[in-house]
C-alpha cells in the first residue's frame, strides 16, 4: 500500500485542457490504436506532433482537435483518406479542427466518391487470387457506423500495403530494419 492510500499512486492525474497529450492518451481518447495515429501522420502532412528525445510524440490541443476531425470524417462520415486530404486542402486545418470539436458539420461524401466495402473486398481477393466472401456471425447486420469504420480500416490497410510495397522496392524497409 502506498503512503497515499490504496490505489492512490496509480490514479491518472487530470490534465488541463491546454496540456499536451501523449500518443497513448490521444489514442485512448479517440478509441484508436496508436499505430493508426502514426499511420495518419504519413498520410496527412498537417498532423505535426512535437517530438522529443527518443521520438516520443506530444500532441497539442489543436493537434487533438485535428485528429478528432479526421477520425469523424473517416469513420463517422465515410470519407476516404483522399477525400479527407481534399477537405484539408480546400477548407483548411481550422475547418477540420472545428469538425473535431463538433462546431461544424459536413455532408457525407457523394455515393460515387465512396468505395463500397464489398468492392474493396473483391479487389483485395482478386489481387490475392481468391474469391471474396463476407459473412456476419449469426446473420447480424452491421450498422452504417460499423460499415463506415470497416471501410476506413480496410482503406488504411490497403494504403499500408501500397506504402510497404513501395518501400520494399526502394530498399528502405531493409535499411529501416537494419537501423532498429
Amino acid at each position: 500500500m502506498s503512503p497515499l492510500g490504496p490505489r492512490e499512486s496509480t490514479r491518472a492525474v487530470e490534465k488541463s485542457p491546454d496540456a499536451f497529450r501523449t500518443i497513448s492518451e490521444v489514442a485512448d481518447d479517440l478509441d484508436l490504436p496508436q499505430h493508426v495515429l502514426r499511420f495518419w501522420e504519413t498520410r496527412f502532412a498537417q498532423i505535426k506532433p512535437l517530438k522529443r528525445g527518443g521520438g516520443r510524440r506530444y500532441y497539442r490541443p489543436d493537434d487533438v482537435d485535428l485528429l478528432k476531425g479526421i477520425r469523424h470524417l473517416l469513420y463517422g462520415e465515410g470519407y476516404t483518406i483522399k477525400g479527407v486530404q481534399r477537405i484539408l486542402k480546400e477548407d483548411g486545418i481550422r475547418f477540420v479542427q472545428s469538425v473535431g470539436r463538433g462546431e461544424q458539420s459536413v455532408e457525407p461524401p457523394p455515393e460515387g466518391a465512396r468505395r463500397e466495402a464489398s468492392d474493396e473486398l473483391v479487389e483485395v481477393a482478386e489481387q490475392a487470387g481468391g474469391v471474396a466472401t463476407a459473412r456476419i456471425a449469426g446473420g447480424a447486420a452491421l450498422s452504417e457506423r460499423e460499415v463506415a469504420r470497416l471501410k476506413a480500416a480496410l482503406e488504411d490497410l490497403l494504403e499500408c500495403e501500397r506504402v510497404l510495397a513501395a518501400l520494399g522496392r526502394s530498399g528502405a524497409v531493409d535499411e529501416e530494419l537494419q537501423r532498429n
